[in-house]
Parts: structure tokens; C-alpha cells; sequence
């Protein structure tokens, strides 16, 4: 390994670094309110990202949780207004099972009518 055999001097550090500097980072304005912003990051006064509402400063901002109340929301809602659109295989099944548990319910309250009908007529 290369060892140096004498110390830099000050003045020849100094040239060295010289080019090694620090620069201004690039300021942007904000397009929602004016402020001046970094570039590439969310606007530290408005709270938007590329006219995207994204942190809570922001007026209208939701949070994770509450995106995900909103969808199952809006997904019951869509379920009440228009049932679900069946295939024709799912058709067949529903039909097929419902029918016979009609006629049970049916064939019951029939029988039930029936006694009822015979009791009034014993009294």
C-alpha cells in the first residue's frame, strides 16, 4: 500500500477542495399557492403533490382508513342500486334451488291455513 512520505501542506489541501462545495438546492414555485417549494416534493404550505391532495395540511385530504370506509361504502351502495349481473350458468343454479325451497315454504303456510281453518270450524 502506498504510504506518502510527507504531510500535505494546508495550502495544497485547500486547492484540493477547493471545487468541493455544497450547492443551493433548486426551489420551485408551488402551482396551487405560489410558495416556494423544493423541487419534487409535496408543498410544505398547501400540503399537494402535482395538483394531488396528499398530505393533511391540505383541505379535502383522506386518510388511508378512511379511502378504504369510502370504497366499501361506495361499494355497498353500488350493490343496493343494481344487483349483481348473474351468468347463465349462475341463473340455472339459482333457479334450481330456489324453486323446491318455494314449494316447502308454500306447501307449509298451505298447511298451516288448512289447520287453521279446521280449528275455527271445531269451535
Amino acid at each position: 500500500m502506498a504510504v506518502p512520505k510527507k504531510r500535505t501542506g494546508h495550502s495544497a489541501q485547500g486547492k484540493r477542495r477547493s471545487n468541493w462545495k455544497a450547492t443551493k438546492p433548486v426551489l420551485t414555485t408551488c402551482p396551487n399557492c405560489g410558495q416556494k417549494m423544493l423541487a419534487h416534493t409535496v408543498c410544505t404550505a398547501c400540503g399537494q403533490y402535482k395538483g394531488k391532495v396528499v398530505s393533511r395540511k391540505a383541505e379535502g385530504f383522506v386518510d388511508g382508513a378512511e379511502k378504504k370506509e369510502e370504497a366499501v361504502k361506495q361499494e355497498v351502495k353500488t350493490a343496493k342500486k343494481a344487483p349483481a349481473k348473474k351468468t347463465a350458468t349462475a341463473k340455472k343454479t339459482t333457479k334450481k334451488t330456489s324453486k323446491p325451497a318455494e314449494k316447502t315454504t308454500k306447501a307449509k303456510a298451505e298447511e298451516k291455513a288448512e289447520e287453521v281453518k279446521e280449528e275455527k270450524t271445531e269451535e
